[in-house]
């Protein structure tokens, strides 16, 4: 009688837990029953509605940590807020982490900022909470510099401590010839437009699927940059030229287009086989780059710096940075559209991408469409490997 009294006791206590706890039930019979999460049973229409008013009122960093809470209840969550939550291109800010590859606001400049450490070799950058230079920030993204023989690596990640290639946060590098005038940014899945696809050395497809079975395998070509000599000395700003292999030129006239990537494509590592790979070293570092200079780019997006003006007051050459750069810098840059995509001269005058120093190791960086934080942040690193051959 006392095991039957204790049986029952017990069983009136499972009910009343699971009573007052109702966000796990089960369906079916017995313990064998599916288990599902009790904000599933939501209506759709009612669910959705919730979910939009969680997105206009919360619309500042770091209310909307509540945002990102919300796609964390259960599948039917997730998949209503990728329809509510709008691309940076329309709402102007950076939520989920896809939207580091996916491209700015039209009409403003999206203003962020970056931190380099020369102890650690490692630059990270924040996007701006308020119209201050330098404030708190919100985290997006970290890379690190590593020196080798023959070039210099900028990996970049969503994680500042974790900067391996074999992680999920691995997001893709910044690879520079031996002199420091071209760079290839390299994406580490594949993007939404036919990109090249090269292999990374000393990584085998059986030592990547024994590692992380499911991270994506090779490096795809979506950019490159080349920095000449000015002909101002260290007067005035480096020349560069970013050619957008990815991003077509027509992304930049009224009603343009630019690939929008919704998801990070994840590659089985079945697929390894299939997957054709340079099995040269020295093809992933001055052939690659010697041949993408020389390449015609047939519709992709070019990018010049603007050339600074003469100020006959302060007897050196300027850039207009509208109060976002205060220090001198030879780094200090702004992008705009060439000439040669065929665009009317108001779109070659806009600037895409601005870069400039406001302290030691802080330095300013704003972009718009059609230029993603992960192009920008990329671009913006190729500023701080030393160039020889024009210094």
């Amino acid at each position: 009688m006392k095991w039957n009294y204790g049986s029952r006791s017990r069983s009136r206590h499972s009910s009343a837990v699971a009573a007052e706890e109702p966000s796990e039930v089960f369906l079916g019979g017995g313990c064998d029953g599916l288990r599902r999460s009790f904000w599933a049973e939501m209506p759709i229409e009612l669910l959705r509605e919730v979910l939009m008013r969680v997105e206009e009122c919360e619309g500042k960093w770091p209310l909307r940590k509540s945002v990102v809470a919300c796609a964390g209840v259960c599948r039917s969550w997730r998949e209503i807020l990728k329809e509510v939550v709008q691309t940076p291109e329309v709402s102007g800010r950076i939520t989920f982490p896809i939207a580091v590859k996916q491209p700015g606001p039209r009409d403003t400049m999206m203003q962020c900022f970056l931190k380099r450490s020369n102890t650690s070799q490692t630059f990270h950058l924040y996007l701006n909470l308020s119209q201050a230079l330098t404030d708190d920030g919100k985290f997006l993204l970290a890379a690190r510099k590593y020196r080798r023989t023959t070039c210099t690596d900028y990996i970049i990640s969503l994680h500042a401590g974790d900067m391996s290639k074999a992680s999920g946060n691995y997001l893709g590098k910044l690879r520079s010839n031996f002199l420091g005038t071209k760079f290839t940014v390299y994406d580490a899945s594949p993007p939404v437009t036919r990109a090249k696809m090269v292999r990374s050395h000393n990584t085998s497809p059986g030592a990547l699927k024994h590692i992380f079975p499911r991270v994506p395998v090779g490096n795809y070509e979506v950019a490159h940059i080349s920095y000449e000599l000015n002909g101002l000395a260290a007067r005035g700003p480096r020349k560069m030229q970013c050619v957008m292999d990815t991003i077509p030129a027509s992304s930049i006239k009224p009603g343009g287009v630019a690939p929008t990537q919704t998801d990070f494509p994840i590659s089985s590592g079945d697929s390894f086989p299939t997957i054709p790979f340079f099995r040269s070293k020295s093809m992933c570092s001055e052939k690659l780059l010697s041949r993408s200079s020389e390449r015609q780019t047939d519709g992709s997006l070019v990018l010049r710096n603007k050339a600074p003006r003469w100020h006959e007051q302060l007897q050196c050459w300027c850039l207009n940075f509208h109060g976002r750069v205060t220090v001198a810098s030879v780094k200090n840059f702004q992008l705009v559209a060439s000439p040669e995509n065929g665009v009317a001269v108001p779109e070659c005058e806009k600037v895409i991408l601005q870069f400039g120093k406001v302290a030691k190791d802080v330095f300013t960086m704003d972009f718009r469409y059609p230029l993603s934080p992960f192009l920008a942040f990329a671009i913006c690193l190729s500023n701080f490997d030393s160039k020889l051959a024009c210094e």
